[in-house]
C-alpha cells in the first residue's frame, strides 16, 4: 500500500466513530487504533483502496470484559457500535434480516447501522433468539443504545 493510501485511511479513521482498523491482504497487514480501550471494532474493508466507501463493511462489538450489557438474568442487550441510522432490512423492498422469535447463529446479520454513507452489518457474537427488536427500521440511534434484546442459546 502506497504511503497517500495509508494517510487517507488515517484520515477517515480519524474523522468518523471508528477506533480501530484492521485491513489484512496477503501482502500485507494493517491495524490502525485510537481512543481509549472501552471497546474493540473489527471492520472488513474491499480490497481495492478506490472502492473504499462502495460495498457495506462489517462490524461487530466485543467488549474486554463482557460480551454485552446485562438487561436481566435471560437476556442480553445488543448495543449500537456507533452513531448512525439502523436499517432493519438490506434494501427498502427486502424482509427484515431477523424478526422477534428468530433464532441466529454466531456471525448472522442483525440489521445494518449507516454512518456517514456507509453500512455497518451488526452481527450476531453467539447463538442467540430475538426476544425484543428495540429500534424500528429507519431510526435514528446513538452509541451504545440498545438495537436488539436477546436470550442467548
Amino acid at each position: 500500500m502506497e504511503l497517500k493510501d495509508l494517510k487517507s485511511l488515517i484520515k477517515l479513521v480519524t474523522e468518523t466513530d471508528i477506533t480501530e482498523f484492521n485491513l489484512e491482504t496477503q501482502v500485507e497487514k494493517i491495524h490502525i487504533k485510537r481512543g481509549p480501550d472501552k471497546e474493540f471494532i473489527q471492520v472488513a474493508a474491499p480490497l481495492a483502496p478506490a472502492a473504499i466507501s462502495a460495498p457495506p463493511v462489517a462490524a461487530t462489538i466485543a467488549s474486554p470484559t463482557t460480551d454485552a450489557p446485562v438487561v436481566n438474568d435471560n437476556y442480553d442487550a445488543v448495543p449500537s457500535p456507533m452513531v448512525g441510522t439502523v436499517y432493519r432490512k438490506p434494501s427498502p423492498e427486502a424482509a427484515p434480516f431477523v424478526e422477534v422469535g428468530d433464532i441466529v447463529e454466531a456471525g448472522q446479520t442483525l440489521c445494518l447501522v449507516e454512518a456517514m454513507k456507509l453500512f455497518n452489518e451488526i452481527e450476531a457474537e453467539f447463538k442467540c433468539k430475538i426476544v425484543e427488536i428495540v429500534k424500528d427500521d429507519a431510526t435514528p440511534v446513538e452509541f451504545g443504545e440498545t438495537l436488539f434484546l436477546v436470550e442467548r442459546l
